[in-house]
């Protein structure tokens, strides 16, 4: 078995998904939501579970008494240390810091991809202080593209494959087994039990600065319209599930 180090960048994409490399109209939109919905908890200790190269967790190290990100990847880690940024390479099932640690925990678009989703679920809910804030972003099923590419006849296809995630979840799985999708009661059933209140929980869709930057009118209309579409029953459709979870 390869080891991470010599993983090809079509496997780990698959693993481990793509971070953020590049911060753009998309990762600023979604900064200003994770402050909004942070409140005051953005300036107290914050843990950014599944950091990837460190885009978010250098935007809250100026601002946070202590600012620590979790990152599985040893390469992607080491390039989020590079960038003087304070990050442990760990699994976020096993989070290796005692109860009640962190005000605030950002797990953006990171759960579906761990092994079992809801032992780290649990690990974040007992690392948060009482009143602590836990931002949750993941894909939403109702999205017509699965965005984490697929296997087909054993082989990864990277890429956005359209429809995927609207056929029966047996065949969904048997096509993308390296990552999950969530309904809302996906979600709910993830939380269940857990010393967790729901603060808010909406759908997002994407800023789509990949289209933007190859056909700029055309992507700036749809970035309009799908973004004008998330308040209304539309949304269903949208990229993300963006939830302010508190812990009680």
């Amino acid at each position: 078995m390869a080891s991470r180090l010599t993983l090809p960048s079509d496997e780990k994409a698959a693993r481990c998904g793509e971070p953020s490399y590049v911060w753009r109209a998309g990762q600023e939109r979604r900064w200003q939501m994770i402050l909004k919905a942070a409140g005051e908890q953005v300036y107290g200790r914050v843990l950014e579970n599944g950091c990837g190269v460190g885009l978010y967790l250098e935007k809250f190290t100026p601002l946070a008494k202590t600012a620590i990100g979790l990152e599985i990847d040893w390469e992607r880690a080491v390039l989020a240390r590079q960038r003087g940024l304070k990050v442990l390479c760990a699994a976020g099932e096993s989070l290796p810091f005692p109860g009640c640690s962190f005000d605030l925990i950002l797990s953006h678009e990171v759960l579906e991809h761990v092994r079992d989703d809801r032992l780290a679920m649990q690990e974040m809910a007992r690392v948060l202080t009482k009143g602590g804030r836990l931002l949750l972003f993941v894909p939403n099923r109702g999205y017509p593209f699965e965005t984490h590419g697929i296997y087909w006849k054993g082989k990864y296809h990277f890429g956005n494959i359209p429809l995927v995630n609207y056929l029966p979840r047996f065949w969904r799985d048997r096509l993308a087994p390296h990552v999950r999708v969530y309904q809302q009661r996906d979600l709910e059933q993830l939380v269940y039990g857990l010393p967790l209140r729901l603060v808010s929980a909406t759908i997002i869709f994407g800023a789509y600065d990949n289209i933007i930057a190859r056909f700029p009118t055309l992507g700036k209309l749809l970035r309009f319209v799908l973004q004008l579409l998330e308040k209304t029953p539309l949304r269903f459709f949208g990229l993300s599930h963006f939830w302010v979870l508190e812990r009680v």
